[in-house]
């Protein structure tokens, strides 16, 4: 029973930080897409776990936190929210680099596992004008 209260308070726990982050259009103003293409690394005899393309449009939530793929990881996980705020509020178009999961785990070692990100923003025609963005 413990498992699955457990497991709906997660959900309920992701489900209000979506709400939280609010909706791309709000956070983002002018920016039309985001892109981001990530690589899943685990320090394994397998180092590639998979790779992910996300897809965020005006209409989706401006969260851009991933969990982290490793079950007994806890309080882990990948936010490429700080990533995507700076390519925004600098107006750039691209950025890649590399981000190690900070979970715990008495069976884990420390950086137990990153991904390789690369970041594609695409902005509005008429957002080339300056706008405060809200992120």
């Amino acid at each position: 029973m413990t498992t699955k209260q457990s497991f709906k308070e997660r959900i309920e726990m992701k489900k209000n930080a979506m709400l939280a982050s609010g909706l791309v259009s709000e956070r983002m103003p002018g920016v039309s897409s985001i892109i981001c293409r990530m690589t899943y690394h685990q320090r394994t005899a397998g180092p590639v776990l998979m790779t992910r393309i996300m897809n965020f449009s005006p209409r989706d939530y401006a969260c851009f936190h991933l969990d982290c793929l490793r079950e007994e990881c806890t309080d882990g996980g990948f936010d490429l929210t700080p990533i995507v705020r700076s390519l925004v509020r600098n107006r750039k178009k691209s950025g890649k680099g590399r981000i190690l999961c900070r979970g715990k785990s008495s069976s884990l070692r420390q950086g137990h596992a990153s991904i390789s990100y690369e970041v594609d923003v695409e902005y509005d025609k008429a957002g080339k004008r300056a706008r405060k963005v809200a992120v």
